[in-house]
């Protein structure tokens, strides 16, 4: 059998005599949609914020391609191909559609201490970001300051960013919180198109959304795996239904 693309063991995060996490493992495959699931204060979030490098592991240990990376900040993780998408729109709203996306593929490059350094130097990125704009659907509006993007394309947006850095697992935050009917489909009909050839972990609070895209889903309460399956063996367990109903949340 391969070795998971991204490995957990029990992981364990404590702030200030708190435990946020409790041993947390999590085996997820090459090439499939994993979703982390649970009720509010399950630790879904920390959780990503540990795999991401946004906060260190108290103890445990997270393994990328079978690299130790538990200790790793952010920008090395996210060099390695592994990137996380916030559940906060995190866009720069009076730059470009085009130039946010400039300004990720330049972190990328010498470059990276410089905002936006000179047109000549930064149409070399011209290419690669609209071709990830493309992805999401946004090319034809890549001249439009972000602020005046609807929210559902805000979030396209930042998904373009993502996606520029060309990961090979892609971390989601929430990617349909706060939306609409319309653009929770657009959402999920993007996030099918950009799966193939990478691995997607998401957060997801719509279990509909998690029935329709996902392989494999981990159920978290109280800092701790609950219990992993596939969706429809999930949704009818027992242990689940009392952790969303019967106040499973830390």
């Amino acid at each position: 059998m391969a070795e998971p693309i991204l490995r957990a063991h029990d992981v364990v995060k404590v702030y200030a005599g708190f435990t946020a996490l409790d041993g947390v493992s999590l085996d997820v495959s090459e090439g499939t949609i994993h979703a982390i699931i649970g009720p509010n204060g399950a630790g879904k979030t920390t959780f990503f914020n540990v795999l991401s490098g946004f906060a260190p592991a108290t103890r445990g240990s997270v393994k990328f391609a079978g690299i130790e990376i538990s200790q790793l900040d952010p920008a090395a993780i996210a060099r390695m191909g592994m990137v996380r998408s916030f559940q906060i729109n995190s866009v720069f709203p009076h730059l470009s559609v085009l130039d946010n996306v400039k300004i990720a593929l330049q972190a990328r490059t010498p470059l990276s201490r410089r905002f936006l350094a000179s047109p000549a130097v930064t149409a070399v990125l011209d290419d690669p970001a609209r071709a990830a704009l493309d992805a999401v659907g946004l090319d034809g509006e890549r001249a439009q300051l972000a602020v005046h993007l609807p929210y559902g394309k805000k979030r396209s947006l930042e998904l373009a960013i993502a996606l520029s850095q060309d990961p090979r697992v892609l971390l989601l935050d929430e990617p349909t919180a706060g939306m609409g009917v319309e653009d929770v489909d657009r959402t999920v009909e993007l996030v099918k198109r950009i799966a193939p050839g990478r691995t997607i972990v998401l957060v997801e609070h719509n279990l509909r959304v998690v029935a329709d895209l996902c392989d494999r889903v981990t159920v978290m309460t109280r800092g701790k795996v609950l219990v992993e399956g596939a969706y429809q063996d999930v949704r009818t367990d027992a242990r689940v239904v009392t952790a969303y109903l019967g106040g499973g949340a830390a």
